[in-house]
């Protein structure tokens, strides 16, 4: 008859902070199911533990949330690259004599006041929305992210002045900064909307990594890193980071839709993107005066605008719940 296991004196565990913890024999034992070695009955190996990243990635793969709003995102990136794949027409060739007409073969949508389809506008109507969307999310994001992860890792006067100056900029009202900064501008490309946005868009991202820096640096393993030398580009970008990026990624995520409506709204006032610049704003600003006559020239670039929208903030929030430790 086999001797029965004795369990040593002490076991080594790992920590979630990276380091490591003595742990009794009766501690040590139920660290997985089975036995000691890990496996049913006392056989195999351990699972190997893991990350909040591969956590995250293991829950939104099984939520339909995120699955569909993800789907739909990759459908509108695909056609704001290669728009001419599905919509063969040109949506700068317009034809006064089809002007308002309604559904006809070829042209499933119908034709704005101008003559122009439809849908080849909706379609390529995408790549503007969808481009400064992104390069907005991404600018704020930088911009946001290394003003307020300095300001909380340094903090003294540095914290103090950057906090007055994203006070100053929270009490801008967003569509009367634009109205009044983009009304000067005349220049019929993406790029004075996108950094408009990024002006008055960073603070928000700003604050959101200044306190996750916060609270990241006052965990033990930063403080280990401290004790044992490690400069500060070190402990800012190998501990800090990591774990302070998560709530950045999901306020980004959740921001990019609202650029997108932020920039149709603009377009529709007539201080965003401008002609011949194709944009769902410029068309539902045009089509607002026939909405009687004519609703089709307002619901296709209205109705693609609403989905675009709502599958950012269907996919912020799916984000955010499987990031969010609290929740699980």
């Amino acid at each position: 008859m086999p001797e029965p296991h004795e369990p040593a004196e002490g076991a080594i565990a790992g920590t979630g902070a990276g380091g490591a913890m003595d742990l009794a024999a009766s501690e040590a034992t139920t660290l997985a199911p089975g036995g000691p070695e890990g496996g049913p009955g006392g056989t195999g190996a351990a699972a190997p533990a893991r990350s909040l990243w591969s956590d995250a990635w293991h829950d939104l793969r099984r939520n339909p949330v995120f699955v569909i709003s993800g789907l739909i995102i990759l459908f509108l990136v695909f056609i704001s690259l290669w728009p001419s794949a599905i919509a063969s027409g040109d949506p700068l060739d317009c034809d006064l004599a089809n002007a308002q007409k309604g559904s006809s073969p070829g042209h499933p949508f119908g034709f704005n006041g101008q003559g122009c389809d439809v849908y080849t506008r909706t379609v390529y109507g995408a790549r503007s929305s969808v481009t400064v969307g992104v390069c907005a999310t991404l600018g704020v994001a930088v911009l946001g992210s290394v003003l307020g992860g300095l300001a909380g890792f340094f903090g003294g006067v540095w914290d103090a002045i950057l906090s007055r100056i994203t006070d100053i900029f929270f009490a801008i009202p967003v569509v009367l900064g634009g109205l009044v900064l983009l009304s000067v501008v005349t220049s019929n490309t993406v790029w004075p909307v996108i950094g408009f946005m990024v002006l008055l868009g960073w603070p928000q991202i700003s604050r959101i990594a200044r306190g996750s820096v916060i609270t990241a640096k006052q965990n033990d393993y930063v403080q280990a890193a401290r004790a044992l030398g490690a400069s500060n580009s070190r402990m800012l970008l190998r501990h800090i980071t990591p774990n302070a990026v998560a709530p950045v990624i999901v306020v980004a995520t959740i921001a990019l839709g609202t650029y997108i409506a932020l920039e149709a709204t603009l377009s529709y006032l007539g201080v965003g993107l401008k002609p011949p610049t194709v944009s769902w704003g410029i068309d539902i600003s045009a089509a607002s005066q026939y909405i009687r006559n004519a609703p089709h020239m307002l619901l296709w670039p209205a109705g693609a605008l609403a989905v675009t929208v709502l599958a950012f903030i269907m996919l912020g929030d799916a984000v955010r719940d499987a990031l969010d430790p609290k929740l699980r």
